[in-house]
């Protein structure tokens, strides 16, 4: 937001209100972190929005070796990155072909990847549950990234559709007169100049794949392929009193989400500016 030809008063405001977000924002992970140090003993018996008396750091090695996280870490890294990656390129490839390519088929098959937007995880649990079972893909990694990749194409799809509907089409016809093929058009100008929604749906994609826990506890059973959300939710059983041990593998959970942040935040905020305006 461009605040520099507002009035004073006018920036003050802005200021202020921008501020406030950011204060809910930062506040409950600041919180988090900050009990996380303490025992449970302590956390109980002190105020709540007190730093620790003495921090302890046990609960980090404990949560760690208990909930697994080594292994569910790296899982959940498979997971989130090949899903993307699937999602991406499948997604902006369906939106070339249903917007640049002329098919009567078009409408019928664009519509039914819009109507999988509106269907929810719990409506299609038990379903796709029959169906993974069905196909002997039960407790496998490939029976966990089918469904993500499918759960995640109808959005990528619609994204894709619309951002590529704005790029001229005097560009795919002049490469077209030249000589190129399909793939290599896409390939060569339109997956290029998807960048800006592709880092979009890529941030949607991830988002929703580290965090998801219903499905892969539903489709896995061997602690060796499930991911993090499930070694956190270890903690709500009988450890759900120890809310030091609590608390540290929550924040285990999230370092990796704001680490990707971090690492990507211009592309982040670049892409989705770009992503919004385009599409």
């Amino acid at each position: 937001m461009d605040v520099r030809g507002a009035s004073p008063v006018s920036k003050t405001l802005i200021y202020a209100v921008a501020l406030l977000f950011a204060v809910l924002a930062i506040y409950p992970v600041f919180w988090l972190a900050i009990q996380s140090f303490k025992t449970t003993q302590e956390y109980l018996t002190s105020s709540k929005l007190a730093f620790p008396k003495l921090w302890f750091t046990g609960n980090y090695p404990y949560a760690w070796n208990l909930g697994k996280f080594g292994i569910l870490l790296m899982n959940s890294v498979f997971y989130s990155v090949v899903t993307v990656a699937a999602v991406v390129v499948l997604g902006l490839m369906a939106g070339f072909a249903f917007s640049k390519i002329p098919s009567k088929a078009t409408p019928i098959l664009h519509g039914l990847f819009i109507i999988g937007i509106l269907l929810t995880l719990q409506s299609i649990m038990v379903p796709l549950f029959l169906m993974v079972n069905a196909a002997g893909l039960y407790n496998t990694r490939l029976g966990v990234l089918i469904p993500y990749i499918g759960l995640g194409l109808p959005m990528g799809v619609y994204l894709g559709t619309e951002f590529v509907r704005s790029i001229p089409g005097a560009l795919i016809e002049s490469a077209r007169l030249e000589g190129a093929a399909y793939f290599r058009i896409f390939r060569s100008i339109i997956f290029p100049m998807c960048a800006p929604v592709a880092v979009t749906v890529a941030i949607i994609t991830f988002t929703g794949t580290w965090n998801e826990f219903m499905l892969i506890n539903i489709l896995t059973s061997d602690d060796a392929i499930k991911s993090i959300p499930v070694g956190i939710n270890r903690f709500s059983g009988s450890l759900a009193s120890d809310y030091g041990k609590q608390f540290s593998a929550l924040v285990i959970g999230l370092v990796p989400m704001l680490m990707f942040y971090i690492m990507f935040r211009k592309q982040i905020t670049t892409g989705v500016a770009a992503g919004a305006v385009k599409g």
